[in-house]
């Protein structure tokens, strides 16, 4: 059983109990999935391991496949600073080995790994890389260096405190043309007023594949509270603009975090499935038809979005907004492009 108690102004407690309160069928259960984005940490307020993630991937979805994206798990606790994330690939090789056993369900777990190098090492990341991909193997298929910033201080995540406009940086740009040469991606997080940012590297990097987490981090609180049309109206623009960059897809998901503003986790009972779609169809609609189906992925954000809504439910929801879709376009959404985009053997 997952267990968080955490009081993070970013994220919000899972309250099993709540959550169970929420049943629904299972829409499409044949469908195969790839969840191309969760985590896995062992934390003082919060664990999420690999059976708490099974116990979710198994709960009726056809889940065939995961991507797992760098949380700060398991960092090494001695040796150069710069190599300390490579302990995270370490671990995560290890659940995955777990999985590949067969002894824990069909599904690949982790049969992608995303870890971090701070790109801020310039071209000393290329050593940093090459020991990622030891310990992962086959698995590491690139890094994320979170560039999350608002003037705004509630906005900020204590647990990284990036400049503004970080991937201008000439150091960080070396550290990142390191990424192309090896054949790795990048997984772009950070809040919609930088969404330009990844467009100005992308265009910098078109040899390099980018994936923008969570639809672009569309903020919901803070100096953002009660501007959601205003918002939108800048993010769909942004989003665009960054569609025109053929190296880019986008991760269709992540949008039920504090930040987002929200207030699934307020009412007596948890969201239904429809409640979820209704919601974010505009974001996904808009992604979908700027970037098309071939370069979009439907992702949990499990377990930070699970304090909003049990893992049935996100599915359902998934389903329900791509239910006009065709045969091809709903194989892309949810399994093909993330397949396609992590290089994945399934």
């Amino acid at each position: 059983m997952s267990i968080s108690t955490t009081t993070s102004s970013h994220y919000l407690p899972v309250r099993d109990a709540w959550l169970a309160r929420r049943t629904e069928t299972i829409l499409e259960p044949d469908l195969p999935i790839v969840d191309p984005h969760h985590h896995l940490w062992d934390r003082p307020d919060w664990l999420y391991m690999l059976a708490d993630l099974l116990a979710d991937t198994n709960s009726g979805h056809n889940i065939v496949g995961t991507v797992f994206v760098q949380c700060r798990s398991m960092h090494r606790a001695s040796g150069p600073e710069a190599f300390k994330p490579v302990g995270e690939t370490e671990f995560v090789n290890g659940v995955a080995a777990m999985s590949a056993s067969g002894g824990y369900g069909p599904a690949k777990i982790c049969a992608g790994i995303v870890g971090h190098a701070d790109l801020r090492s310039g071209a000393d990341t290329w050593a940093v890389l090459e020991a990622h991909i030891r310990a992962g193997g086959d698995r590491f298929k690139g890094i994320r260096h979170i560039t999350a910033y608002d003037p705004d201080p509630a906005l900020m995540n204590p647990a990284y405190a990036p400049p503004p406009r970080l991937m201008y940086d000439e150091t960080f740009r070396k550290g990142f043309a390191c990424l192309a040469p090896l054949k790795l991606s990048f997984d772009a997080w950070l809040y919609h007023p930088q969404i330009g940012d990844v467009t100005d590297l992308a265009r910098a990097f078109p040899e390099t594949a980018i994936c923008l987490n969570h639809v672009g981090g569309p903020l919901g609180t803070g100096a953002y509270r009660g501007k959601r049309a205003e918002v939108f109206a800048e993010w769909s623009r942004s989003i665009r603009t960054l569609a025109a960059c053929p190296n880019v897809s986008v991760k269709l998901g992540g949008m039920a975090m504090a930040i987002n503003g929200w207030d699934f986790h307020t009412k007596a009972e948890p969201p239904s499935s429809a409640e979820l779609a209704a919601a974010w169809k505009p974001y996904v609609e808009t992604c979908i038809e700027a970037f098309g189906a071939s370069r979009c992925m439907f992702e949990s954000n499990f377990p930070v979005d699970k304090g909003s809504y049990g893992y049935v439910p996100f599915w359902n929801a998934c389903k329900i907004l791509a239910k006009d879709a065709s045969a091809a376009e709903k194989t892309d959404l949810f399994s093909g492009t993330a397949t396609r985009f992590y290089r994945l053997e399934l």
